[in-house]
Order: structure tokens, then sequence, then C-alpha cells
């Protein structure tokens, strides 16, 4: 067991005083609780290092500038740059695509840490490594991953466009439709709270190409922000997780090409469902950040309040 876990440490290095981590070995990410049959509640050496560090960069450089993030509702860029020199933009990207290469779990316990502090400060890098990167990665051909994930992994925003205004994140009633002319694809629609749409680059488009078929003419495409057609709107307002934008988009009359199909044709709403779930497990991930997070400052504030003279 000793050597399996230094053969697996030596295939990695650490960078920075925050800890960026890379990896010439995905196996140590994909398979190594799987022949250590460690409970969740154990860290490894690597994975105790990585959430240590996530802790440390969040109370160095997050936590003092919380209130001001949430005011301007912008992340500093230099603050930005450091998140991409850690890897978190590109955690769960491939290696050979510029990335971490690091998996879902490893990836939550940074997610946990962030939350304690600034829950829609997660959004800023969580959406893509839950959503918009597996589903590009596990589906995308080899021209797409080549083209985007390096730009993802660089810090690159980007968004996954499903909700609607009458169907909410129910896939199997999608409106926005995909028509085929020639060797292109014209999409019409609208969607409704894009995370991230004002600030991304390029978006993952659930749209049905095949309305007969019903769910099973679900199909991705992926559309850069400055396709003519595409328009976003400003961003919602909301009682608070300013720092996270939502935005509708709309898609008149949006000339693709069929390379843009991301997968096969109909087979968006089996992305949909994959990618949902991680984003579901990084949705309950950061209740419990948050949940750790407000009891913290409360038993802080329990320690230190003085009340009739005690």
């Amino acid at each position: 067991m000793s050597a399996i876990r230094y053969a697996l440490k030596s295939s990695a290095t650490y960078f920075s005083r925050y800890g960026k981590f890379t990896t010439r070995c995905n196996y140590q990410h994909q398979h190594q609780r799987r022949f250590t049959a460690m409970p969740l509640t154990q860290l490894s050496e690597e994975e105790q290092m990585i959430k240590d560090n996530a802790a440390r960069f969040t109370k160095e450089r997050v936590v003092p500038l919380v209130r001001q993030m949430e005011e301007t509702r912008e992340v500093p860029d230099d603050l930005l740059q450091e998140m991409v020199d850690l890897g978190w933009f590109g955690f769960r990207v491939p290696v050979e695509y510029g990335g971490v290469g690091g998996n879902l779990f490893s990836f939550m316990l940074i997610v946990e840490e962030t939350s304690k502090a600034c829950l829609p400060f997660t959004t800023i890098y969580g959406v893509q490594n839950t959503l918009t990167i597996p589903i590009l990665t596990r589906y995308g051909s080899e021209e797409q991953k080549q083209k985007y994930l390096p730009k993802f992994a660089a810090g690159m925003y980007n968004s996954v466009c499903l909700s609607e205004p009458e169907t909410g994140s129910d896939a199997f009633a999608l409106k926005t439709r995909a028509t085929r002319d020639g060797d292109d694809f014209i999409l019409n629609g609208s969607k409704l709270w894009i995370t991230h749409a004002h600030r991304a680059g390029v978006f993952l488009v659930m749209a049905n190409a095949a309305p007969e078929k019903g769910y099973k003419g679900i199909t991705c495409f992926i559309v850069d922000r400055d396709t003519p057609g595409l328009s976003i709107a400003r961003r919602e307002e909301k009682l608070g997780m300013h720092l996270s934008s939502n935005c509708p988009v709309t898609f008149d009359n949006v000339r693709i090409p069929s390379s843009s199909v991301v997968g096969e044709i109909g087979s968006g709403y089996k992305m949909i469902a994959h990618a949902l779930t991680d984003g579901r497990v990084g949705v309950a991930t950061c209740g419990v950040g948050v949940a750790q997070g407000v009891l913290d400052h409360a038993i802080r504030y329990t320690m230190e309040r003085k009340q009739f003279g005690k």
C-alpha cells in the first residue's frame, strides 16, 4: 500500500503557496479510491493537501474581498488570474488539454472551502467544472476539445443554456428549436437565468433538432458568443448572490455549422442527465460549505459576545 501511495504521490507536483495541482497520471485521480477502499471521511494525502490549500487561499485572498465583490458584482482580475494559476478553472479538464485532470470528489473539497466564505464566488469556477467541462470532455469531438478545453482551463467563462421561460430546467419540454438548413443549423428560442452569460465566451445550447421525436430530438450545440443573432439581456436583479450573474439569452436565426453539434443528434437529454447529476452534487456541497461557514461565524461570535457585563 505504501508503495502504491508513493507512486501516486510522485506522479504529481504542487506549485505556488496555495498548491497548484498538476498531474501526469490521471490514474491517481480516477482510481485511487477504488483500490485503497478509503471511506469518504478519510482523505488521502493529496486530497487533504487540496483541501488545506483551498482553505488557506479562501482565508487569505477571498474573505477580505467578499463585500467588495458583492458590491461591484465582479471578481478582481488579479484574483481571477490566481484562480487560473491554481488550476481551479480547469480542474476537471484532462491534462492533455491543459487542465489538472482532477475528479469530482477532489473538486468538491475546493467547492466546500470557498462556499464557507462566499457562495457566489464558488460559482465563478464551479459551473464549468460540473456542467460544461464534463459534457465537452465526455461527448465533444476531438476538434471541439482541442479548441475549447484549453481556453476553459486558461480562464474563459462558459455557460450552459438549458432553462427556458415556460419550462424551467425540464429538458423534456424545451421549445428552442434547431432547424437544419443544408450543412448548417438555425437556432431560434430564448433561455433564462443563464449563469455567467454576460461573461461567457461560449455557450452550450440545448435545442430540439427533431421535435417530432420529443425529448429524443434534444441536441447540444456549442455556440460562440459573437455569433450573429445571439443576444444577451441585462443581468437579473436578485436579493443576493450578486457576484453570480444570471441573464436571459436569445437566439434569433442563429446560424451555426453542423460541426457545432456536441455528440450526436438527439443525445442532448443524456448529456443533461449526466451533467445535472454532477451539478446537484455541487449544489449539495455548496450547502454543506455555507452551513459550516455560518456555524463557524456563530461560534466565534458566541465566544466574543458580551451581554449584561459578562
